[in-house]
């Protein structure tokens, strides 16, 4: 592996921000709002302060973790490609043993704040997804196999599930079902980046699906997952209890991912995928939160 950039002099406000950085601060907001509503339907109304807070954390600091972690290993690939050149590793700004030593620490101190706050299984389940990630992806498979994605898909689905346990020390349909529907939504999100990325994929030796399998089977398989995702955010409606409010907006969110599936497949061109690439963000977010506020309401009317 190439080593990152020697590191050269940087204003403290930059050096800060590069830190931040590290932890990949857009990802684990998007993680902290998938847990949310495992927790909340979890819980119901017996769910205490410091339970909810806890867990949150220890999610927060275990996904930081896991980022860390691949900033580390990433470093030599950062620098070739133009989406990742300017990371903190790469551009010199930090040296990169400070990404292991952050990794390390943020990882040490998720496993405390879940054992103290909820249980020692949620701690468990948060090393493993931190393992999943930073080795079993990142390490073994992310540059072995085009079906990398779909793998790394499993470690970002992790939340619900941790969430769920910390609330009852169990892992139930559920959150499984919640987790599926992440699991399912990140092939579709980062095939759209990198049909319009595949330069950057390719300067970097990875073998993405675009690259390994040409655009034309990338858009099909993004479509299928589309359709498959759209059907589960809907199937966990009676398994998690959920009402018309997430019901209906899960519905409408979903026909409109299907139709920028669509077309991408029948367009293919790099504005189309720039566009589903977005609407995937904002498809996840609002997914979530209008499932956390209908679980919220309901259990306010219980």
């Amino acid at each position: 592996m190439s080593t990152a950039a020697p590191v050269a002099t940087h204003s403290q406000a930059h050096v800060a921000r590069a830190w931040l950085d590290l932890t990949k601060p857009r990802i684990v907001s998007l993680v902290l709002f998938t847990a949310l509503p495992a927790l909340l339907l979890a819980g119901g109304r017996s769910l205490s302060p410091m339970v909810f807070w806890g867990a949150l954390a220890g999610i927060a600091l275990s996904a930081a973790a896991a980022a860390a972690f691949n900033h580390y290993y990433d470093r030599d690939i950062d620098a070739l490609m133009i989406r990742t050149r300017s990371r903190p590793l790469p551009a010199g700004v930090l040296p990169p043993a400070a990404a292991a030593a952050l990794g390390i620490t943020l990882g040490w101190t998720a496993w405390v704040v879940l054992s103290v706050t909820c249980n020692t299984f949620a701690a468990m389940l948060a090393m493993a997804s931190i393992f999943y990630y930073a080795v079993v992806y990142t390490v073994w498979l992310k540059r072995r196999t085009p079906q990398n994605i779909v793998i790394g898909g499993g470690a970002g689905a992790s939340a619900p599930i941790i969430a769920w346990a910390a609330v009852t020390g169990r892992v139930e349909l559920p959150a499984l079902l919640m987790a599926g529907i992440i699991f399912l939504w990140t092939p579709p999100h980062f095939w759209a980046l990198s049909l319009y990325r595949r330069e950057d994929y390719l300067r970097a030796g990875l073998p993405m699906l675009p690259v390994t399998h040409g655009e034309p089977a990338t858009r099909r398989a993004i479509l299928g997952y589309s359709v498959v995702l759209v059907a589960t955010t809907l199937a966990v409606v009676p398994f998690a209890r959920l009402g018309v409010l997430y019901a209906v907006t899960a519905g409408l969110l979903g026909a409109w991912f299907v139709i920028e599936a669509l077309r991408l497949h029948r367009d293919p061109s790099i504005p189309r995928a720039i566009a589903l690439f977005r609407y995937s963000i904002v498809y996840l977010f609002l997914l979530f939160l209008v499932m956390a506020v209908d679980a919220a309401w309901r259990q306010a009317l219980a």
